[in-house]
């Protein structure tokens, strides 16, 4: 199976900068990805569900000026240098204090405010997909060294999604990328996804406090609390929590989470080489913001399983290590892969 790439301008910034759409498609009828050039955002994201009817499954804008006036819901962004948050803005590296923009009461959330979802990347096509690519000048929201990223959303000839971000720096940072995609399995803006069926590989979880930093003490046992979906079961509101992933930091994908819709059949696999999965149930969206489908957004209209990084690791030296030095390389990689399921819960 061959993936059809092309592209289409998409608007422009206010100051003439112009916004490319790529369109990925991997067989007529299958997975279709739309990517924007402006914060990688991944714009539709459509796939079939069990009679073969494709719909589109990411929350996101029909045109540039949603994503511009509403950049805050981060719909289908690319999100750095640091996803989650960083509590006090501030980070410790080699003796130095690192002062950061704060963008979510006193803390860093998703690198500050002008984070790498609110700019423009240049794009270059590859084997199945596109590249993006931008260099983060030293300073920029208060991170250190300039930081040169390139991140890959290529289709499979199997027809799975892959996102591979790489990333080298030119002086001791700290990097922690993920994809902030909002889906609904059962179309978006159909309603809360509230029905949907999610099971995890994660035994552990690191309990927050009311601004969303980590505990002191560490991760928690999910046994016996509402986080454990080890076993899948139904989604209720209310998460915005990194669970831990069972195996750590490893080499190659592997698969830490399945999320399943049984009104539409439609079943995603992901899979990640990353220690932690943040997921967040969306309950800030109060239906002032209406997407593509001309339906308005309201509380849980969507799930984000964002494959990271803990938050606040760079203030954690027990936590996994975001840390970046010259020489180095920074890599992660994480696979969607959709399929869609029979009333009986066996494959089509």
């Amino acid at each position: 199976m061959t993936t059809q790439v092309s592209r289409e301008p998409f608007g422009a910034l206010e100051d003439g900068t112009p916004v490319e759409r790529w369109t990925l498609e991997s067989e007529p009828g299958g997975l279709r990805v739309r990517v924007l050039t402006y914060g990688g955002i991944i714009q539709t994201l459509e796939a079939p569900d069990r009679d073969g009817t494709r719909a589109q499954l990411a929350l996101g804008f029909g045109d540039l000026a949603g994503y511009l006036a509403h950049g805050g819901s981060h719909f289908g962004a690319l999100v750095g240098r640091y996803a989650n948050r960083i509590a006090g803005a501030a980070f410790p590296l080699d003796g130095r204090t690192h002062r950061l923009a704060a963008n979510d009461g006193r803390h860093s959330l998703h690198g500050g405010p002008r984070n790498f979802s609110r700019v423009v990347w240049d794009a270059r096509p590859v084997d199945g997909g596109v590249e993006l690519h931008r260099v983060s000048p030293d300073g920029e929201e208060g991170f250190p060294g300039a930081l040169d990223v390139r991140v890959a959303y290529t289709l499979a000839p199997d027809g799975a999604l892959h996102l591979v971000a790489r990333a080298r720096t030119d002086a001791p940072t700290v990097v922690n990328l993920t994809n902030h995609t909002y889906l609904h399995l059962g179309g978006a803006g159909s309603g809360p996804a509230t029905g949907h069926e999610l099971r995890l590989a994660a035994s552990r979880y690191t309990p927050v406090d009311g601004t969303g930093i980590p505990l002191p003490g560490g991760p928690a046992d999910v046994a016996g609390t509402r986080f454990d979906f080890r076993a899948a079961r139904a989604v209720d509101g209310g998460y915005d929590h990194n669970f831990v992933l069972d195996g750590g930091t490893v080499a190659a994908p592997r698969t830490v989470a399945e999320l399943s819709d049984p009104r539409s059949g439609r079943v995603l696999e992901l899979a990640t080489t990353e220690p932690g999965l943040q997921l967040y149930t969306a309950d800030h969206l109060d239906g002032t913001l209406t997407g593509s489908s001309g339906v308005p957004y309201g509380p849980r209209a969507g799930l984000a399983l964002e494959t990271q990084h803990f938050p606040d690791s760079p203030n954690r030296p027990d936590f996994p290590s975001t840390m970046l030095r010259p020489g180095a390389s920074y890599r992660t990689h994480t696979v969607y892969r959709f399929s869609a399921r029979t009333p009986g819960g066996g494959a089509p």
